[in-house]
């Protein structure tokens, strides 16, 4: 190649040429669901069920968070369900649109090739459709909550349309990513208290720094086809200093996640919790290889348990409380 040939971006591969998949191997969707099903399934991401756990688990550390604050002794139970069937509509809504605006991009990138619209097994206009019915759930969910929780949760889906875009036009899209992922560390606190609070809006910070670091971590699985075609991701902007940079969001992120849970009047196994979680978030630096694409994948993963750890944190905080205060 002379030097001023420009690279040919990857032709699309194909599953016999061992597109990396980030779904779980015999996950739930390819063992017992009907064949004819599987493709819309996929297309929300029923097969691989991380991206909710990590949209659930702002909304749901908002909610007990705002708990604490008040001073009640569990977490309000109708509140963690709706939010639940909430974080798997909209996410199944956001990843939808998102395939929709990059049915060509993915049909270039070697981890995406495979996915319903650009496989062919679900139509652009189809997948449309599904965003749509699945944002009415979306809908119908929060109608439950409060006027100014709906407002502000619409709010967010200007955030949410732009982010398939922003890796056309900067380095930066999981900063986008992170904006629109956790605008539920706000909204869960606005469903208790009918209004914003500091500790809400310091918890969101955090779980922005949080989504930049882990987000940039499963970028690296995309990097090069990302690098040929021209797109913008962290992974690329970072480069070799990932571990570094990475290290020091997530540093920032629990720095922000104790300075919210002091506001609140968090209780000691609340700090204990956080600085479990701070150990988990050093054993993915430690460990990262990001030439490792498996690698990067499993310590994407485990921010599930970052996820649980915190929530537990909160829900014993309430508990504890209140046992104390009853004795």
């Amino acid at each position: 190649m002379s030097a001023t040939t420009e690279p040919t971006p990857p032709a699309a591969p194909t599953a016999a040429d061992g597109a990396l998949t980030d779904a779980p191997p015999q996950n739930w969707v390819d063992r017992i669901a009907p064949r004819f099903l599987q493709p819309y399934l996929k297309l929300g991401r029923f097969d691989r069920p991380i991206g909710t756990w990590l949209l659930l688990f702002p909304c749901w550390w908002s909610q007990t968070l705002a708990e604490v604050d008040s001073g009640s002794p569990y977490p309000n139970l109708s509140y963690l369900a709706l939010f639940a069937i909430g974080a798997v509509a909209m996410r199944a809504a956001g990843c939808a649109y998102n395939d929709f605006v990059d049915r060509d991009i993915d049909g270039r990138v070697r981890r995406t090739a495979n996915r319903p619209i650009p496989s062919g097994q679900i139509s652009p206009a189809a997948a449309l459709i599904y965003v749509v019915a699945a944002a009415l759930v979306g809908l119908a969910i929060l109608l439950s909550f409060n006027n100014f929780t709906i407002w502000l949760a619409i709010a967010s889906l200007v955030i949410v349309a732009a982010y398939p875009f922003a890796k056309r036009l900067t380095s930066y899209p999981q900063f986008v990513l992170g904006l629109a992922f956790n605008w539920g560390a706000l909204v869960g606190w606005a469903a208790v208290k009918g209004t914003l609070g500091w500790p809400a809006v310091i918890l969101y910070i955090g779980c922005v720094l949080w989504t930049i670091g882990y987000d940039t971590i499963y970028a690296h699985q995309d990097k090069e086809d990302d690098a040929l075609i021209g797109l913008g991701s962290t992974a690329l902007r970072f480069g070799d200093d990932t571990v570094s940079y990475v290290g020091g969001l997530y540093g920032a992120g629990v720095v922000m996640w104790l300075i919210a849970g002091a506001l609140a009047g968090a209780h000691l196994i609340y700090f204990l919790a956080v600085t479990l979680v701070f150990l988990q978030m050093s054993w993915q630096v430690a460990t990262l290889d990001i030439k490792d694409a498996a690698n990067c994948l499993r310590r994407f993963q485990s921010n599930r348990d970052v996820g649980i750890a915190v929530f537990i944190g909160l829900v014993a905080d309430m508990a504890l409380s209140w046992f104390a205060g009853f004795s």
